[in-house]
């Protein structure tokens, strides 16, 4: 998880991330979000609303453990966070697929 997380913080300080809820929602709408990241710690109701639109516009997404996202962008309080890179996204989701598996072993 560590190396998804910091593969974050690059992304985040190459300029191809956007943080916060609502311009996660308008950027999966628009088809300009990758890959959305969901705090664990984000509420149920914010969890569904960006999950929803997410499977609507079939762009993938993945939870984060809680307090972990805004850590690693830079910016505390955030419970999401978007991807506006494809290769980007791409490198962030088999890091965190990685990830996944090892703590299931």
């Amino acid at each position: 998880m560590n190396r998804a997380l910091g593969s974050l913080g690059l992304a985040m300080r190459a300029g191809r991330v956007e943080s916060g809820a609502e311009t996660c929602d308008k950027l999966i709408k628009a088809g300009a979000a990758y890959l959305i990241l969901i705090d664990a710690g984000a509420s149920p109701a914010s969890q569904k609303a960006l999950t929803d639109a997410c499977a609507y516009h079939s762009v993938p997404y993945r939870l984060i453990p809680a307090g972990e996202l805004g850590r690693a962008i830079g910016k505390s309080g955030r419970m999401a966070a978007a991807i506006t890179d494809r290769a980007f996204a791409a490198r962030l989701r088999a890091l965190l697929e990685d990830a996944a598996k090892q703590s299931i072993d």
